[in-house]
C-alpha cells in the first residue's frame, strides 16, 4: 500500500466530513427562526443525535420534550429531556416501529399552542417507521427494493404509501401544530418529497407512479399492501415551515477544497453520481490510467452523489466498498488511489464507511489468492478490502450527505 496516498485520503476524509457537520447549520436556523408556544423536538434520521444536540444548545430548557431516532449506534448519550430510540437501517426493525408511534403518539397530543422542531435527516427512511402491512411484509419489501437496484425515489415511492408516517402523513398527524421543520439533505438535488421519504411535506406522486415501480421490479406485493397503493397521500400542509441545510455539493466542494491544500489540481467531476457503484469505480479507474499515460501532475478527481448495489450474491460489503475495489484492476501498478466514503461513516450493512485502493492493492491481492472480479460478483467488496487494509472505518460521523468517490493521482 501506497502510505503517502494512504495518507493523504485519510485527510482528505476528515477534512470533508468536518465541513459537512450539522451543528453549526442548525443552530443558525434555530438563532433566526421565530419558535412560539411551547416547544418540542423531535430528531429523527442517522445524524439526529448530532442536530439534536445542537438544537438543545439554543433552546436548552425552553424545551418540553421529545425524542431522538437515530440508527443503531450512533447515538452519543443521553440529552435530556429528550429520550432516545435507536433503530434499524437499511431494514427497519422493532426501534423504527417504535420510533413511528412514538411520533404519532406526540402529535395527537400536540395542539396550536405547540411548535414542533422537527429535524431530519438521511436514513429516517428506515429509523422512523410504522406501517400499514404487517412488519414482517415490509421487511421483505424492503429488502426486495434493495436487491433490485431501485434509486431512492422508486423506493420512496413504495415506502409512503405503506407507512402511517411517511409522505406528509406525520405533519398531518400534528393537526394545528406548527412544525419548524430543518432538514440535513443526503438526496441528490435536495429534493423535499425524497428526503427521508417525506413525513412533513407534501407528496406529489401519484398512485399510478408507485405500480410502474412494482411492474419495473417485478416485486412481490399481497393484495393488502396493492391495495394500499392506490390510496393517495397528502397533497398540501399548512403548518410547515423547512430549512435544508447541508448536501453533497459542500461536501464535494470541501473535497476539493482538501485536495488542493494537499497539492492537488482538483477537479469536481459531478456531484450527481447515480450509476451502479461498479461503473463509478471503472470510470475513475479509466480516468486514471488515461491521464497517467499523459504525464499527467498531481491531480485529483471527485465524484459525489449516491450509486447503486445490484445484489447477485451473498457477500458483505457497500457501495462505496464496491466503488474502491472496482478501482483496483484498472490502476495497478500506477502512482494513484481511488477512495470513496460515506459522510455518515456506514457504508452498506457493515462498519465500515467506505474503501480504499491503489496501485499496489491489486498485486496485494493476488498474493493473498483474491480475485476482484470473483469478490465483486459475489457483492464480498468488505473481505477482500479488509485482507489488504483497504477499508475506511471512522464510526459513525453525525452527518449524512451522501458520498464522496476521489481519484488521486501523484505527479
Amino acid at each position: 500500500m501506497d502510505a503517502d496516498l494512504r495518507r493523504d485520503a485519510g485527510e482528505i476524509i476528515k477534512r470533508s466530513i468536518a465541513s459537512v457537520l450539522p451543528d453549526e447549520a442548525v443552530r443558525s436556523a434555530l438563532s433566526d427562526a421565530r419558535l412560539e408556544g411551547r416547544l418540542h423536538v423531535i430528531a429523527i434520521g442517522k445524524a439526529a443525535w448530532q442536530m439534536a444536540s445542537a438544537a438543545m444548545d439554543i433552546l436548552g430548557s425552553r424545551v418540553s420534550g421529545g425524542f431522538i431516532a437515530t440508527k443503531h449506534g450512533h447515538s452519543q448519550g443521553e440529552l435530556p429531556p429528550l429520550r432516545i430510540i435507536e433503530a434499524g437501517h437499511p431494514v427497519p426493525d422493532e426501534g423504527s416501529f417504535e420510533a413511528g408511534r412514538a411520533g404519532l403518539e406526540y402529535a395527537s397530543s400536540l395542539t396550536a399552542d405547540d411548535t414542533l422542531v422537527f429535524l431530519v435527516s438521511g436514513g429516517a427512511s428506515a429509523i422512523f417507521e410504522l406501517p400499514l402491512v404487517p412488519e414482517e411484509e415490509l421487511s421483505d419489501i424492503t429488502r426486495q427494493l434493495l436487491a433490485c437496484g431501485a434509486d431512492i425515489r422508486e423506493m420512496n415511492l413504495i415506502r409512503k404509501r405503506l407507512s402511517a408516517v411517511k409522505g406528509g402523513k406525520f405533519a398531518k398527524a400534528c393537526g394545528d401544530a406548527r412544525i419548524s421543520q430543518i432538514v440535513l439533505s443526503d438526496v441528490l438535488g435536495d429534493d423535499l418529497e425524497t428526503i427521508a421519504s417525506a413525513p412533513a411535506h407534501p407528496d406529489s406522486s401519484v398512485c399510478a407512479q408507485a405500480f410502474g415501480v412494482v411492474e419495473k421490479y417485478g416485486l412481490k406485493l399481497s393484495e393488502r399492501a396493492l391495495e394500499l397503493l392506490a390510496v393517495e397521500t397528502p397533497k398540501e400542509l399548512s403548518n410547515v415551515t423547512t430549512l435544508i441545510t447541508g448536501s453533497v455539493r459542500v461536501l464535494a466542494q470541501a473535497a476539493k477544497e482538501a485536495c488542493e491544500g494537499l497539492g492537488y489540481e482538483t477537479v469536481i467531476l459531478t456531484d450527481d453520481l447515480r450509476c451502479e457503484a461498479k461503473d463509478a469505480g471503472r470510470m475513475l479507474g479509466e480516468l486514471a490510467r488515461q491521464k497517467c499515460a499523459e504525464g499527467a501532475r498531481s491531480m485529483a478527481f471527485i465524484a459525489a452523489g449516491e450509486t447503486v448495489v445490484k445484489l447477485r450474491g451473498d457477500g458483505l460489503g457497500g457501495r462505496n466498498q464496491e466503488i474502491a475495489l472496482s478501482a483496483a484492476e484498472l490502476i495497478d501498478g500506477l502512482p494513484a488511489a481511488v477512495f470513496s466514503v460515506g459522510s455518515d461513516g456506514t457504508d452498506g450493512p457493515t462498519d465500515a464507511a467506505g474503501g480504499y485502493v491503489d496501485g499496489e492493492s491489486l498485486g496485494e491481492m493476488k498474493a493473498l489468492g483474491i480475485d476482484p472480479a470473483e469478490v465483486l460478483a459475489r457483492n464480498d467488496s468488505y473481505h477482500a478490502l479488509e485482507a489488504i487494509g483497504g477499508l475506511i472505518k471512522t464510526g459513525p460521523t453525525g452527518t449524512n450527505v451522501n458520498d464522496a468517490a476521489v481519484l488521486l493521482i501523484r505527479g
